[in-house]
């Protein structure tokens, strides 16, 4: 792939804190235009990987860059072009939205600032509400304010710490709306999320769990790459049927969804036969599935090493 094509291109990423490994020899390579999705359990790294993309952390070992830039030498140039939405709501909640951005524009010396802002506004539908103060703003208001700051300076990269996160669906479609909207024009969008449907809207996705990429590619791709069988079960005492397949052959994983129970693993024979004994009973039903997204970054979590307490600390 050209390096031209690629917004984001590193390996061997390596973070530690308090000699404890957070990072473990991370690679990734995102397109230009696209929207990547970062997953995994919390305390895998994605944050403090995010914080080194953008040039926020520096990486105890590694190379590569990140719009062009050496992610080692060229911080600085870095942060101008990336556009960064933590976690948490991190703006003046005691300012009006137009405030808020007033200072962000003034911090990155933009000129016209003023029509930035009423651009801004107008893009995200908050101009009705621009002289309201953040703090009082529900969470998908705060959620539009977060990123109307992180694109006021037109960046080319835009870096999202799960930005969803205790929003409501409707916020959250509109949210996912404008990201494929910028796309559209051009922009490179990395989002990290623990929600599948949002992970099933991205164009590629990265799975890491403490500190390792376990997958990578496409959903499709993430899918097959897993080699995971999955039966549904339906039918009557679920209970009994999930204790009598947990730890039965070739059953790897038995998770209950809604009124069925999904029973997935890599040996498809041995799978099948415990399906089949523990199923026997008159009034139960079961039907081989495509796993999903879900099926795959559950039993992703549960094969990957065990975290190690001080750097899931670290991380946090």
């Amino acid at each position: 792939m050209a390096e031209a094509a690629l917004a984001i291109d590193v390996e061997g990423l390596t973070k530690r804190f308090d000699g404890k490994v957070v990072v473990d020899r991370f690679g990734l390579q995102v397109r230009r235009g696209q929207i990547y999705g970062f997953l995994g359990p919390n305390g895998s790294g994605k944050t403090t990987t995010i914080r080194m993309l953008c040039g926020l952390l520096t990486p105890d070992g590694g190379r590569g860059t990140c719009l062009g830039f050496d992610i080692l030498r060229e911080s600085a140039s870095i942060k101008r072009e990336v556009g960064y939405m933590t976690q948490r709501f991190s703006l003046y909640e005691d300012l009006s939205i137009a405030e808020n951005l007033d200072f962000i524009g003034r911090i990155y010396g933009l000129d016209h600032r003023r029509r930035r802002i009423d651009e801004a506004l107008e893009r995200l539908g908050l101009e009705k509400r621009r002289g309201q103060l953040a703090g009082l703003l529900s969470g998908g208001w705060k959620q539009r304010l977060a990123l109307a700051a992180s694109l006021l300076h037109d960046p080319k990269l835009l870096l999202l710490d799960e930005p969803t996160a205790g929003v409501d669906p409707g916020a959250r479609r509109e949210f996912w709306e404008h990201l494929h909207h910028l796309a559209h024009g051009g922009m490179t969008v990395l989002v990290s999320t623990h929600y599948m449907d949002e992970a099933e809207r991205c164009h590629a996705l990265a799975y890491i769990a403490y500190g390792k990429l376990l997958a990578s590619g496409t959903a499709a791709d993430v899918v097959a790459g897993a080699k995971l069988h999955t039966w549904a079960i339906e039918g009557e005492g679920l209970a009994a049927v999930a204790e009598a397949l947990r730890g039965a052959p070739g059953a790897d994983m038995v998770v209950p969804f809604g009124t069925r129970l999904h029973v997935s693993g890599t040996d498809d024979a041995s799978l099948e036969a415990s399906v089949a004994r523990a199923t026997a009973a008159a009034g139960l039903r079961a039907t081989r599935i495509e796993p999903g997204l879900e099926d795959v970054f559950i039993h992703l979590m549960r094969s990957a090493p065990e975290p190690v307490t001080a750097a899931r600390r670290a991380e946090d």
